[in-house]
């Protein structure tokens, strides 16, 4: 019997399983559709999402498939201004880029390592019921081979915005939809004219018009070109908000690239889509042994590409407390299981997150696609009077670099949290319980190494200083291994949880402290 349940094998239920896996859960991947294949909506991962992906695996595999140096044309009236997005002001981490790459691709390799580990994605099974009892979870499953009923600790809903898991929780869904909508296409184009030549299939375009934003991108799945627009909703696209809707017809689409100054033809249409949109979070990310992570917890605009880099993160913070909490004993016990501090920390650490996101996204995506008399302005008439300056802006590589921390959630701390606790005597100079670690250069014993390749495996982490006393003997167990940094003069320790924020800190070996923290986390060795 599977420990979790997951339900849906998209970019968020792929990494929940990988992360739960690693962590010592028993997994099950349930998908509804039927073949792996789906038009792509997310092409860029985010730094820290690359991060968080590197303790299990996948990251070398990724990155053979990016574009980590994007060059992107932004066309500003009659004005381009080139730009590539490549080794920004990032000196902590492994990744100071963005990476282009379709969501497809990334939901392989994902696949691809969860089979290595023995787990395949079970396609064309429906959750239609799912309910939390207390002892454990009950699902109700439909495939070609008829009704299943199923029984296991925990129903993680990475199905999306119409989430099943969602509603059998009885969990709402905050928010309202958006009176714009994103065109999705695959196209060849041809006849391109202009100061900068597209057709080339290297170098990413942006347009920014007075109705919204077009781009191209050299990513098309079954042709050259993926195009994606904003514009005002033409109605009628029905409910499955985030979700490819209804056909585009070709002559929109080359309305959309006339309107942008594009000066190309469309040679082929291999598809396209309307795509309505929402903003919307759910007020609980669980709700007994039924959470929700990704889409089926929160529904961002496009802007800032944080769908599928959100989804992701919450599935890496999810997913080792899940590992955990399955694998010690008395799993599917229901004592205590409504205090659980462990389980309880995901809703508060990444709903507040998310909530973070939906301010960010609402933001960027009025300035982006709204059709309202200040934003079209500032895209038509304010945008192309300062395109001068904009050279000299993206010149300054710590601005970007400081923008592109905050949409990646390099900047997100978890210092709230009930995981996050201060030992005694406080060790100064060292990042505090709930931030990120951050990725320095250190030595153990020989020559420097990025900090983050020595951790780049599942389980907590535990840092000495050069002078610290060894943890106590009962600390290092199967998911807990300890690292001294000859470096880092100081009798300190850091223990750092499995998605790479630090938990506990110490001037000192505070055994007690660690010790208690551990067992808080289910990391306690037996």
């Amino acid at each position: 019997m599977a420990d979790i349940l997951v339900v849906g094998a998209g970019t968020t239920g792929l990494t929940l399983a990988l992360q739960a896996h690693d962590h010592g859960a028993r997994v099950r991947v349930i998908e509804q559709r039927p073949e792996p294949f789906r038009p792509s909506r997310a092409l860029i991962l985010h730094p820290r999402t690359l991060e968080v992906l590197r303790p299990l695996g996948v990251t070398d595999a990724l990155l053979g498939l990016a574009d980590t140096a994007p060059a992107v044309g932004l066309h500003l009236g009659s004005r381009v201004v080139e730009t590539r997005l490549a080794e920004l002001a990032l000196p902590d981490t492994a990744f100071p880029h963005l990476s282009l790459l379709r969501q497809m691709d990334v939901e392989r390799v994902l696949t691809q390592a969860l089979a290595g580990r023995g787990v395949t994605v079970e396609r064309g099974i429906e959750l239609i019921a799912a309910r939390n009892d207390g002892h454990s979870a009950r699902a109700v499953l439909r495939s070609r081979h008829g009704i299943e009923e199923v029984r296991c600790p925990f129903v993680v809903g990475c199905d999306g915005p119409a989430s099943t898991v969602r509603g059998c929780a009885g969990i709402g869904w905050h928010g309202r939809p958006y009176s714009e909508e994103v065109v999705l296409a695959d196209l060849d184009l041809g006849g391109i004219s202009g100061p900068s030549d597209p057709s080339g299939p290297t170098e990413a375009q942006v347009f920014v018009g007075r109705r919204g934003l077009l781009f191209l991108f050299p990513l098309g799945e079954q042709a050259t070109w993926r195009l994606l627009a904003t514009r005002a909703s033409s109605g009628g696209s029905g409910r499955d908000f985030g979700q490819p809707g209804p056909a585009v017809p070709q002559a929109e689409l080359q309305h959309l690239l006339d309107d942008a100054g594009l000066g190309a033809r469309i040679e082929q249409l291999a598809w396209s889509a309307r795509v309505p949109l929402q903003c919307r979070l759910a007020p609980r990310f669980r709700r007994g042994r039924l959470f929700l992570a990704g889409d089926a917890a929160h529904n961002y605009s496009p802007a800032t590409g944080q769908g599928m880099n959100a989804g992701i993160q919450d599935a890496v913070n999810l997913g080792w407390k899940l590992g955990f909490t399955a694998s010690r004993a008395g799993a599917e016990s229901p004592d205590g299981l409504g205090a659980d501090v462990l389980l309880d920390s995901y809703d508060s650490e990444r709903r507040s997150a998310a909530h973070r996101r939906m301010l960010l996204t609402h933001t960027a995506f009025w300035a982006e696609a709204s059709t309202g008399r200040i934003p079209s302005w500032l895209r038509a008439v304010a945008a192309p009077r300062a395109a001068p300056a904009v050279p000299a802006l993206l010149d300054r590589r710590w601005l970007v670099a400081e923008v592109v921390r905050v949409v990646s959630q390099l900047r997100v701390n978890y210092r709230h949290s009930p995981l996050s606790v201060e030992g005694t005597p406080r060790l100064r100079g060292a990042p505090r319980p709930g931030d990120r670690l951050p990725d320095a250069i250190v030595s153990v014993g020989g020559s420097p190494q990025r900090l983050h390749a020595l951790l780049a495996r599942p389980g907590v982490h535990l840092l000495l200083q050069r002078d610290a006393d060894p943890p106590p003997d009962a600390v290092p167990g199967p998911q807990v291994t300890a690292l001294r940094l000859t470096n880092s003069p100081g009798r300190g320790l850091l223990a750092v949880r499995p998605d790479g924020h630090v938990g506990f800190r110490s001037g000192t070996v505070d055994s007690a402290g660690l010790t208690s923290w551990l067992s808080l986390i289910g990391a306690a060795a037996a």
